[in-house]
């Protein structure tokens, strides 16, 4: 089962023990982009780990934040970012119970953290994406697939359960059943993809 607190995910860090951790940068995302032609913008990653996909999002020419809470996967973003020549701002906090002061962003992105973060404290989670966007904010979740029953170890959300945990901050663009990517090009789970507008306030 994914960690609990950010010292346990820090640990896993420190010891390499990372399967979420492909090291690719997600294929949907960039689908994601193209399809929806946004241009860049401020952009945040939701628990960006070692940085693969706010990295990207950089080199797409986006001003990217990337948070997460293992100081250990962020010291490695921080070398990747700066050994891929671009500019990502990495930040520790906990997104469960957040107390950084950023303004709202018009894009946001998490592979996984969703998932994981409405297992520890849901109501945490959505007050912290509450002040992390504005009306108008995309939302992009990638996450495991409750229709999914081959993998016990990735964490699974149901239709219903998006809509109705994140349906009174966001209206819905599209909902998909996705392959995660795993390295060696072999095919990962099923996941969602799930995208977002932000309503009005």
């Amino acid at each position: 089962m994914p960690p609990k607190t950010p010292s346990e995910w820090d640990q896993r860090y420190r010891d390499q023990d990372l399967p979420w951790d492909s090291g690719i940068r997600s294929r949907e995302l960039a689908k994601v982009l193209q399809e929806q032609h946004l241009e860049p913008c401020r952009a945040i990653e939701l628990g960006c780990g070692s940085g693969t996909n706010a990295i990207f999002l950089a080199q797409q020419g986006f001003t990217v934040t990337g948070v997460d809470c293992a100081p250990t996967a962020l010291a490695t973003a921080r070398e990747r970012a700066a050994d891929a020549g671009v500019t990502v701002e990495f930040h520790e906090v906990d997104l469960c119970r957040f107390d950084a002061d950023f303004e709202p962003f018009d894009f946001l992105f998490d592979r996984g953290c969703y998932h994981c973060a409405r297992q520890i404290e849901l109501d945490g989670f959505l007050a912290t994406i509450a002040r992390l966007s504005r009306s108008g904010s995309l939302y992009l979740t990638l996450t495991g697939n409750a229709n999914d029953e081959s993998d016990e170890h990735i964490p699974k959300v149901r239709e219903e359960e998006f809509r109705t945990e994140l349906g009174e901050l966001f209206d819905f663009e599209m909902l998909r059943e996705i392959r995660f990517e795993d390295a060696g090009g072999i095919e990962g789970p099923l996941g969602w993809s799930c995208l977002m507008r932000r309503r009005a306030t």
